[in-house]
């Protein structure tokens, strides 16, 4: 039934830099860096790392640094800084668990069959395996919202099923606007050695 995922492999994202020492300071938030690169940062990283473009850590860089976690992401105010010294210009990455970048799970493309219509978006692995090549026995499904690749835990929607075996299903019913969002779904399986 594949490869079993080693939880204590993590891997990291790419270097994200969106932001140079303005007046203010340099500023790798979170929020803002998932909202610029959808998709590309887990929904819950393990760690974060920084360092200048130039190579050097946070600590041999000298910054007094105002954040630099999972959750808030990096900030570096030059207000906190020791005689008028302005921020170095940071870029940062995130580690991540499996399935989110590999460690044994091989993802498919993103499908999108139903919209949500009268009664909401039916994304049903059954279905979807009519027309598109999927294994046999996903072991996870992944799914965002189309327009913005907001993973849909983030979306406050209510979910009728969300799992590998059948799929992803939003009930119009069941959300308090009386209509769900458009997602698209992906699935993990065993890779092929």
């Amino acid at each position: 039934f594949g490869t079993p995922v080693n939880q204590s492999n993590r891997c990291w994202t790419e270097w994200f830099d969106r932001d140079d020492p303005s007046a203010t300071g340099d500023w790798e938030t979170l929020c803002k860096l998932r909202k610029e690169n959808p998709g590309k940062i887990c929904p819950t990283p393990a760690a974060i790392e920084a360092k200048t473009l130039s190579g050097l850590t946070v600590a041999a860089a000298g910054d007094v640094i105002y954040k630099n976690d999972i959750t808030s992401g990096f900030i570096c105010r030059n207000k906190d800084q020791i005689n008028n010294k302005k921020c170095n210009d940071y870029r940062v990455r995130f580690s991540c668990y499996p399935p989110f970048c590999g460690g044994g799970v091989c993802w498919t493309s993103w499908f999108n069959r139903d919209n949500p219509g009268a009664t909401g978006d039916w994304e049903i692995l059954s279905e979807l395996k009519k027309q598109n090549k999927i294994c046999d026995n996903p072991l996870y499904v992944d799914a965002v919202t189309t327009d913005t690749m907001t993973p849909a835990i983030y979306t406050g929607e209510t979910f009728y099923m969300y799992n590998p075996t059948d799929g992803f299903v939003c009930r119009n019913k069941d959300q308090t606007t009386g209509k769900c969002s458009d997602y698209k779904v992906r699935f993990g399986c065993p890779c092929n050695n």
